[in-house]
């Protein structure tokens, strides 16, 4: 047999023997004699056993130095105690980041969380068994009994659950294929959008619940740097626009801002040219410069956009801030070929330009932020090609009733055969 004596044997029949040692002593000519001897008639395995209770009792009494048994008990049970608090610690600090801080998760959550960490060890500490877990989540808030786990485990699935788990896998693969910006609202969108004409319909609020147990989330949008340097001197368009940035048609209204973007390499600068109408990017360019180029490259790529379309842009209102970039000969000059008409808002207003600052600010959250650091110019410029694809057909906006910037514009030519003539209606 293996493991400790104290724990084979009955304390009854330890006193007994120690009392028989002292008893016989005197009849043997020496006390391992005496002890070999109570061994064999008690039956116990070995004098050795016999020798170790008869040492203990000395401590006990007095008579020899050493820890007795009551200490010994006791260091056992603050031991024990300590090792049950750090297990108990352990818990309470890995439940409260595993559901974070709420108060009363779902029991299927909890009973994860049992499956997950059920015979963890905190280093040489307590194994963590179930009713050890149950106890301290019921003191986190979240109580469940050692019995409604194995009950939870041992039943089968709901349909509910079933088709939970399915949709949370859906949900993971459009918030991961869509630079992971996206919100419940439109995972939801999109969730409806891809879905078979045979499924039912998937509820937004179970989007939203569903997102929340993944903990993913939309992105958040972020402060705005000052990229406008303005000539007080230089002569100024007028304000063609007053702030009416929805026109009834595609090519009555472009708006066109560039912002920055830090990278290992130094700063950088993106320019958009944007068709207020479905808020479709016609031209974008990056640039490690602010000069003039840099939104001549962006202002050319639209009307290369539109020219390959055959759409006439005569009459267009192309409107801007009064950085110095839209203010230059060269930019001008480029307009008035193309037929496009210059407009500008009051100085300091970012309202007078809101869509093209909107444009700009979705592009520095679903691209710029969650993406970061850039390394230099160069893998910023294909992966904002690849967002402005992204953007323009594959997601979805509100303003444009969910349809993607290139699907409201072909939804408006199904329904007006010839387009309608340039200009800005307020």
């Amino acid at each position: 047999m293996s493991g400790s004596t104290s724990k084979r044997y009955p304390s009854e029949l330890r006193e007994r023997a120690v009392r028989m040692v002292a008893e016989i002593r005197a009849e043997h000519e020496s006390e391992w004699a005496a002890m070999t001897k109570v061994a064999e008639l008690l039956g116990v395995g070995t004098p050795e056993t016999i020798r170790k209770w008869c040492r203990q009792a000395e401590v006990d009494a007095g008579q020899r130095p050493g820890t007795t048994t009551e200490e010994s008990a006791e260091l056992k049970r603050l031991k024990r105690e300590n090792a049950e608090l750090k297990r108990a610690n352990a818990i309470l600090k890995s439940a409260s980041a595993f559901f974070g801080g709420r108060t009363r998760p779902a029991t299927a959550l909890i009973v994860r969380y049992i499956d997950e960490h059920v015979g963890t060890r905190d280093g040489d500490g307590l194994r963590w068994g179930v009713e050890s877990i149950c106890v301290q989540l019921t003191t986190l808030g979240a109580k469940i009994a050692p019995a409604t786990y194995y009950e939870h485990r041992t039943r089968k699935p709901t349909f509910r659950e079933v088709r939970d788990e399915e949709l949370k896998a859906k949900i993971t693969k459009v918030h991961e294929e869509n630079y992971g910006v996206y919100g419940a609202r439109k995972v939801w969108l999109m969730l409806n959008r891809e879905r078979a004409e045979h499924e039912a319909p998937i509820a937004r609020c179970t989007v939203e619940r569903l997102m929340t147990e993944l903990g993913l989330a939309g992105a958040v949008r972020g402060k705005v740097k000052r990229t406008t340097i303005s000539d007080p001197k230089a002569s100024k368009p007028l304000d063609l626009v007053n702030r009416g940035f929805a026109p009834l048609a595609p090519d009555r209204l472009w708006v066109a801002d560039f912002t920055y973007v830090s990278t290992w390499s130094g700063w950088c600068y993106t320019a958009f040219v944007v068709d207020a109408y479905a808020r479709r990017i016609l031209g974008w360019s990056v640039s490690t410069t602010m000069t003039s180029k840099l939104v001549i490259d962006a202002v050319e790529q639209a009307i290369w956009t539109r020219s390959r379309e055959g759409t006439d842009l005569t009459g267009l209102i192309a409107h801007h801030d009064h950085g110095v970039q839209y203010m230059s000969v060269a930019y001008s000059e480029r307009l008035d070929e193309a037929g496009i008409k210059p407009s500008t808002g009051a100085v300091g207003s970012s309202y007078d330009n809101a869509l093209a600052e909107t444009i700009n600010g979705l592009y520095k959250t679903e691209l710029i932020k969650s993406r970061r650091p850039w390394k230099g110019c160069d893998d910023l410029e294909i992966a904002t090609a690849e967002w402005v694809d992204w953007f323009n057909r594959r997601r979805p906006f509100e303003y444009c009733n969910d349809l993607t910037p290139v699907e409201a514009e072909r939804a408006h030519y199904a329904h007006h055969q010839t387009p309608a003539p340039a200009g800005v209606s307020n």
